[in-house]
């Protein structure tokens, strides 16, 4: 960061200039070069942590079957397809590179947005990167300590005594790995929130007027992104998504904003 001739700071040392005031119109075609190149750098950012993650997919399968479902003989998973172990090492691989890969996203579109910035903007969307890396930990410790938890439990509580109840591996871990993946991007909801409105992209009484947009938008997610045999999950996921929703406009304003 460096002081420009006014006595501000430049939050990126200056590299493109004073925000929209140097901004240059680019044609079409260069706008679309960039964002396919940008979203290329979070790809390979996926594959590279999914790759060094990968060796030890195993052991990391272990530990999230046999504390997330309940102990004893039912617990044991099955597998119905010759390829379902590495399907699952994939998927667990994914999903590391999946949580990494959001601050890499946040920091590619600053990268993207960036001429059109002004200092201060830029100051915002720089600290959302870190941010946006807690809050996707902290979506999948969500998930793991309590939505998964509490599905299995429900799951077991209404079909115990109803039928032999076996967890095939597949299908359980595409449950487990889409929930912890879904929470870690639902948790991103207050960073999006906020840095709108430190942007002056929307004002929290905007927010607070159209919340029942947002609320019916969650739904519609939460549903179409759920799919969960006991029914239970697309509820869960609703509830967090408008509890982070309404738990962020009260945050702010409490804080004036």
């Amino acid at each position: 960061m460096v002081e420009t001739a006014d006595g501000s700071y430049d939050a990126d040392e200056g590299v493109v200039g004073d925000g929209p005031e140097s901004d240059e119109e680019m044609p079409l075609a260069d706008h679309i070069e960039e964002m396919v190149y940008r979203l290329g750098v979070v790809l390979v950012a996926v594959a590279v942590v999914a790759g060094v993650v990968f060796p030890f997919a195993a052991y990391i399968i272990d530990f999230l079957w046999y504390s997330v479902l309940p102990g004893g003989d039912i617990a044991r998973p099955r597998v119905y397809h010759p390829l379902g172990l590495i399907l699952a090492r994939l998927k667990v691989a994914t999903l590391a590179g999946f949580v990494i890969g959001l601050p890499v996203f946040v920091y590619q579109t600053y990268l993207f947005m960036r001429p059109g910035l002004y200092p201060q903007e830029r100051r915002y969307y720089l600290a959302s990167v870190p941010a946006s890396l807690v809050l996707g930990i902290f979506g999948v410790l969500f998930a793991y300590f309590l939505i998964l938890p509490a599905i299995f439990t429900y799951f077991l509580t209404y079909s115990q005594d109803a039928a032999v109840i076996a967890f095939g591996l597949t299908e359980t871990f595409d449950l487990i790995v889409l929930m912890m993946g879904l929470f870690a991007a639902v948790f991103q909801i207050p960073l999006f929130v906020m840095l709108a409105i430190m942007m002056g992209l929307t004002t929290r009484a905007w927010l607070a007027e159209k919340r029942l947009y947002f609320w019916g938008g969650f739904l519609g997610v939460a549903f179409l992104f759920s799919p969960d045999p006991t029914g239970m999950a697309p509820f869960l996921v609703a509830l967090t998504m408008i509890g982070l929703f309404e738990a962020t406009l009260l945050v702010l304003k409490w804080v004036g904003r």
